[in-house]
């Protein structure tokens, strides 16, 4: 059998188990200083080939005695003599995948580099387009087995991330490179179709790219028309320019920049949003008859509501309908008395009540009542295939978040509902909705355990995908989110994570989980993400793709006119300003 054609071996597989994973001794002349958490490698075996993820680095003796008399470092022969023999490196592998082929030949051709269906460049394209040479594709299975006693570990070459992650020009899927593996200059692309069709998250500490991420999986999804997109921008970074975390100010692009003809802004603080010189920004309002029980319970930590006081709102609800806070507003203490006494409520819970909710009375986009109706607006846009950023500005206090974010969406998932059923029942492509795709920054907000069960959002990640809406959840602490949501979030994109409890929740529901802790745990704060899930065939930790001119004239719209430059340093300007610089 011949396998030059596969790199130089780098070590043997000694022991393992499939739960367990593969123990494999590093050859003599390969050091264990190359090999890294993280680290993609490919395991031949007799009959199959495994692609594995490389979760531990250990170092080896044959004789105890070499550790109570260690050799001087500067005995450089001694050292030399022992290596590979008396000391040496493992490294634990996880399969992830494995890949059968069914006729001896096509096993031969795989053990020479090639396959069945090895990939060749397109014509003028060099390696960066692959296409398969016949119509005829590999199929990768999980791991149900493990290779034999002594199967060589090479490298994952560029081919094999490519059979594995398929290639971004792939006019049978919308593939969307999302970065490269640690060390390796090939693209990693997750499937965009299948991510859209579950609730994803985007997690990671203060400090490690999450926005990054999330906007570079949001441009993708803008790119590929794989869904609409519907992103409760709180911190104004999605949409229009954005500031960059280092010591030089700079910015980055947002989404209207990339994609003018696809995406709509609408903000609910227009002077904020005119200071930032975003351009054909559309003003938001919303009306005390929009509010419901319902929101006011998701902030009713933010407002210091009690039981007792959600309990008398259902009331005020009962009998005055979508009046309730205004009715409530304009009531007396004497008008508050007559009410309890008719309708058996607690004067003293309503008294609160009404007091805590004239903080409403305060935010600049609420209004006795709205000259349109602003989510029928936003409606009709997504079903034009548009993509919607609605920027906060200086409303970005939790209680304005947690408020518009649930109002909003309720009423867009209801929506969502009755089309998903009227497709349902006509089986008409012309009334299949749009995948919805609804981003929410500090989500454990949304999806506290306690509270989760009776909001729109916890509704939305147990339905998954049978109404056409899907959450993307951007948050910092997931330990903070419930354990049913997190086991349903399908594609999870992780940064670095410190805490325990954080790292535990990424894994929720996830098999073989315990074996990727210290994979998560070892990565670089910048730049590096954990990535498994429904949109990957495996696990992969990606250096990710820069988010900067390359990636703009890559992925951006080229009919965009760009500002001037006086208009980016006064917009800059103000930016700093705004932001403190």
């Amino acid at each position: 059998m011949n396998l030059t054609q596969l790199g130089q071996p780098l070590g043997s597989v000694i022991q393992g188990s499939l739960t367990g994973g593969l123990e494999v001794r590093l050859h003599p002349d390969i050091s264990v200083e190359d090999m890294r958490v993280g680290k993609f490698l490919v395991v031949q075996g007799m009959r199959s080939r495994f692609f594995c993820m490389l979760t531990d680095v250990i170092l080896g003796i044959s004789n105890q005695r070499i550790v109570a008399n260690p050799p001087d470092w500067e005995d450089t022969l001694l050292r030399e003599i022992l290596a590979g023999s008396g000391t040496f490196g493992t490294v634990t592998l996880a399969p992830m995948l494995m890949f059968t082929p069914e006729t001896k030949e096509s096993f031969l051709e795989m053990s020479n580099g090639k396959s069945a269906n090895s990939f060749i460049p397109s014509a003028g394209k060099g390696l960066a387009s692959f296409q398969p040479q016949t119509s005829t594709t590999m199929e990768l299975l999980p791991v149900k087995t493990i290779p034999t006693h002594f199967s060589q570990v090479y490298e994952a070459s560029a081919e094999d991330f490519r059979r594995v992650f398929g290639w971004e020009d792939d006019i049978h899927r919308k593939n969307f490179s999302i970065g490269k593996p640690l060390d390796m200059d090939v693209p990693v692309c997750i499937d965009l179709d299948r991510f859209v069709e579950r609730s994803n998250g985007v997690f990671g500490k203060s400090g490690t790219g999450k926005s990054f991420l999330t906007r570079l999986l949001l441009a993708g999804i803008v790119r590929k028309n794989a869904g609409v997109n519907l992103i409760f921008d709180m911190h104004s970074e999605y949409g229009w320019q954005a500031v960059c975390e280092g010591k030089q100010y700079s910015t980055v692009k947002g989404l209207k920049q990339l994609f003018p003809d696809k995406v709509e802004v609408y903000t609910l603080d227009p002077a904020s949003t005119q200071r930032r010189g975003v351009k054909n920004a559309m003003d938001l309002y919303l009306s005390y008859d929009q509010i419901e029980v319902e929101d006011i319970r998701l902030c009713s930590r933010d407002l210091g509501l009690s039981e007792a006081s959600l309990d008398n709102a259902n009331i005020l609800f009962a009998e005055f309908g979508k009046g309730w806070i205004l009715q409530l507003i304009n009531m007396t203490n004497e008008d508050i008395k007559m009410f309890c006494e008719e309708k058996r409520g607690h004067q003293g819970s309503i008294t609160a009540l009404q007091r805590k909710l004239m903080r409403l009375e305060n935010l600049k986009y609420m209004r006795s009542s709205c000259p349109q109706n602003y989510v029928n607006q936003m409606l009709k846009a997504l079903e034009a295939g548009k993509n919607i950023v609605i920027e906060f500005g200086s409303q970005s206090d939790m209680l304005s978040y947690m408020l518009v974010t649930n109002m909003i969406t309720r009423r867009i998932h209801h929506h969502y509902v009755a089309k998903a059923e009227k497709f349902l029942q006509s089986g008409n492509v012309l009334d299949k909705p749009n995948q919805l795709v609804i981003t929410i920054e500090e989500a454990h907000r949304f999806l506290d355990p306690a509270i989760v069960a009776s909001t729109i959002f916890g509704t939305i990640a147990r339905e998954m995908r049978k109404y056409f809406v899907t959450l993307l959840v951007v948050d910092q602490r997931p330990s903070g989110i419930d354990n049913e949501v997190m086991s349903q979030i399908g594609t999870r994109v992780t940064a670095l994570l410190n805490d325990e409890k954080d790292i535990e929740a990424i894994f929720t529901g996830v098999s073989g989980g315990t074996a990727l802790r210290s994979v998560l745990a070892k990565l670089d704060s910048k730049q590096q993400a954990l990535i498994l899930g429904h949109a990957v065939p495996m696990p992969v930790v990606v250096r990710t793709r820069p988010y900067d001119e390359q990636f703009y004239r890559e992925v951006g719209d080229p009919i965009w006119e760009e500002q001037s430059d006086a208009e980016v340093f006064a917009a800059a300007e103000l930016a700093k300003a705004d932001l403190g610089f």
